[in-house]
Order: C-alpha cells, then structure tokens, then sequence
C-alpha cells in the first residue's frame, strides 16, 4: 500500500503526484501464529549487528552501466551510517540492546497471483489478535473494528468496547485511497474508501506491549475491501513509529528482515531486529536511502532494462519506492509505455481498467505466453556500484481481467508520477530495511535465481 498517512482523495486530479504524497493503500490481513526467530550462527558476526554497527557488509551481485545492455557483477563493501534526525534512534539502540530478533509468519493472499503477505499483531486489554499487512508503504496502523459491522463482516474486527486502554482522540474522518489491495488501479475516487476513528491503544508484539500508540479504527469501508482476509495494515516506514519505535525502545535493533514468497513457495515471514540467515544465499547488496528522503523506502535509480536493453528515457535518474503492501509495480504512464513497447506492440491499456487516475494493461492471453519482459533496475550500493534487481518474465501475467477469460493483464500498472515496485519484485529476494542505517539490502532468498547481474 502507498500512503503514508490517510489523506483525502486530491479533487480535481491535477498534474503529478509527488512520490511522498503517491503512498499506498489496501488493507487488512488474517490469522496466524507468530514464531521465534532461528538463531543467528555464531561462525561469524550476526548480520544485525554488522548492519546495526555499519560494519563492512559482504560482495553481492553488480553491474556495470552500459548504455543498452544490461550491467556486470560488482563488489559491495561498508556503508555510512545516516546522519541528522536517526541520531536519537542510534543512541536508544545502542544503549539498550537487549531484546532477540523475533520472526512473525505471515500468509500470502493468493488469487491467480500473490497479492498480499499478512501476520498477526495483538491490541488492546486484554490482548485482541488482528492479522495486518506489514507495509513498508506507509507508517500508520489501522484495522476494521466491530463498529464497522456488515461492511467488515469478512475480517476480524477489533472491539475498542473491550479493551481498557482504548481512547478516542478524534472525529471520523472519511478517507480515499489511491491503490487497493489487488492488482488493478483504482478507476473512481470512490471506490476505495474507508471511515476512520482515530485513537491511542497498546499493541503487544512478541510480548513486548507499546503503549498509547496512535490508530485509526474502521467504522465503514465500501464493497472494494470486503475481499481482503486481514482487518488492516501497520506501516513500516524509514523513521520507525508505533510498536516497531516501542520495541526498538526497549532495545530491538532498528531493522527488519523480509521474506515474501510466492504461494507455491509459502513460510513467508517478517524478521523484526535482525534478519533469518536461511533465507539468505549469498551476498547482500546494500543501498542507502537519499539524504533529502521525506520518510519513504526508496532508492535513486540509474536506468531500466527490459530484456537487458534500455533507451534515453530509460536510462534516466528516477527514485523508485520500495512497497511491500502493493502487490504489482507502478511506473509513470509514459515509462510504462515505454517498457511495454519494447515486450509487444499487443500490450495496451485496458479500457475498463483505464481512468484519470490510473491505467492497467493488457494483451490477448494467447498471445502472453513465452514473451520475453525481464525488467532489470538499477541502483547504486553504498560502495558507490551499480548493481541489479530484477523482476522475471515469469512475472508478466497477472491473470484475466474479472469477468472474461479473452485478455490478460500484465505486471505493470501507471500512475502519474508514481514509480514503485511491491511484490511482484520482492518475492524474489531477501529484504533488509534498516531504520538504523537508513538502507535497504538485497540478497537471493534461495526461490529463484533473479539475484545475479545480467551480461552484455
């Protein structure tokens, strides 16, 4: 999901987004039992604490920019840590570390292609389990409650009337999203809406309980959320809030480890102050946020590939977000055009699916089988190299549009503005978001073999 905080729908939609207002949206998630963490092996330093202490992290996968072809294999050495407003967090980790890295399971959404990863956090007094998605596209927390009835019927709902530490702080407040949980793009600034309390409770995670963290309750959602298994989402952004700035005060380290997968694939988890080095082979590749980032997981990219060939467009400097609650990437319609036109003349926007406010695409579905569409971004890691990450062909089909078999949509929808990859890229590498070092790393997670660096 991309949104950082709630914010209404802009009315009239007019020019360009910027990337921090473009910030995620679906929400809610189901029910699941969270686990330890494996043990880090003692052979060699933890990877919290090399990440943690800015230590040198190890070689991964490069490659270097040519102009039309695909970059080469490259070596990533230490970062340096952020400076300015993490100073505070840096000091709190580092006089309290003394909470263990916990890993939480999460279930994958799966309709045709995998939409969302889910797991359980616990609010209230007494306790009340709410499966959330762990989206690493916006910062707030919020979730259906009973005063949401009906409308809600298909996700757990939290009882605020049960809990003895819930307040209200404010007024309803009627908000419109600009993404939804699945893959296609909204077509009406209608269609995603929800009506949310906001107020203070104490979520409890690994039985660690943060108290007075702000949320938002669910009292009314229109019919497009009524599919998802889970009650809402807990954003995970760049400057930690909530229960994740709870436990990073009782001394978690102030990172998180990712292991989306796809369905077939399953045992997806998120790693709260540390990482599960089984998921992990071989090296990382580590990139920095940028130093005027506005609390958004994203990197400056140097150039787009497909099929291991760019153009002028393509190869231009553009921030991409990192967004683990959308399920498909965004780019800027014109961007979009532009990587379509170099996989089939055939993939074209599709009209139902095709508004002011966004665009998906499609092609004949005997048509979409065996196209060639690896799309590779570049990025630069903290040791000043290219590097790549790549989204396979395999990614391409989406599935048929609903209510008709004849057209397939495929991976990328467009958004004005808007240029973000979500899981259609992250369920092919290990994840690492470091608040601590304002980073993110990438490693292969062992599903497949899109962490490796395409030739000339």
């Amino acid at each position: 999901m991309m949104e950082s905080t709630p914010r209404p729908f802009p009315q009239p939609f007019v020019g360009s987004w910027s990337e921090a207002y473009i910030k995620r949206v679906a929400i809610r998630l189901a029910i699941l039992h969270p686990r330890s963490l494996h043990s880090l092996p003692p052979s060699r330093p933890s990877l919290p604490d090399m990440l943690f202490a800015s230590a040198t992290a190890v070689a991964l996968l490069g490659v270097g920019a040519a102009a039309s072809a695909a970059p080469a294999k490259v070596q990533l050495m230490s970062r340096k840590v952020a400076s300015g407003h993490m100073t505070a967090i840096r000091k709190r980790s580092v006089m309290k570390r003394g909470m263990n890295p916990f890993s939480i399971p999460l279930i994958d959404q799966f309709n045709g292609t995998d939409l969302q990863w889910y797991g359980n956090i616990s609010v209230g007094t007494p306790p009340q389990q709410i499966p959330v998605v762990f989206d690493t596209g916006s910062y707030t927390l919020e979730f259906a409650s009973t005063e949401c009835g009906e409308p809600c019927a298909n996700q757990v709902q939290f009882d605020a009337s049960a809990s003895s530490t819930f307040v209200t702080t404010g007024d309803v407040q009627k908000i419109a999203f600009e993404t939804g949980g699945g893959v296609n793009p909204i077509t009406s600034p209608n269609e995603y809406v929800l009506w949310l309390k906001p107020g203070n409770d104490t979520v409890t995670v690994n039985g660690v309980a943060t108290a007075n963290v702000e949320l938002n309750i669910v009292v009314n959602q229109t019919a497009a959320f009524e599919p998802d298994p889970y009650s809402g989402i807990t954003g995970l952004g760049p400057v930690p809030e909530g229960f994740f700035l709870g436990l990073m005060n009782n001394g978690l380290p102030a990172l998180f480890g990712l292991y989306v997968t796809p369905d077939s694939v399953g045992n997806a988890e998120i790693t709260f102050g540390g990482v599960d080095e089984s998921h992990i082979h071989g090296e990382i590749q580590t990139a920095s946020l940028p130093s005027d980032n506005d609390d958004t997981w994203l990197l400056s990219s140097s150039a787009i590939y497909i099929n291991e060939q760019t153009t002028s467009l393509l190869s231009s400097t553009r921030n991409i977000i990192f967004d683990s609650g959308t399920s498909n990437a965004y780019f800027d319609p014109e961007i979009a055009q532009a990587i379509y036109s170099s996989i089939s003349p055939n993939i074209q926007p599709y009209p139902a699916e095709t508004t002011d406010y966004g665009t998906a695409y499609g092609i004949p579905c005997s048509e979409i089988d065996g196209l060639a569409s690896e799309l590779t971004l570049t990025f630069t890691n903290t040791a000043g190299k290219p590097f790549n990450l790549t989204i396979p062909s395999s990614e391409l089909n989406v599935g048929p549009f609903p209510g008709q078999t004849e057209t397939c949509q495929t991976f990328i929808n467009s958004i004005q503005g808007l240029n973000l990859v979500g899981g259609s890229l992250l369920k092919h590498y290990y994840a690492i978001f470091s608040v601590q070092n304002q980073t993110i790393g990438f490693a292969d997670n062992g599903v497949s073999s899109t962490v490796g660096n395409s030739t000339a």
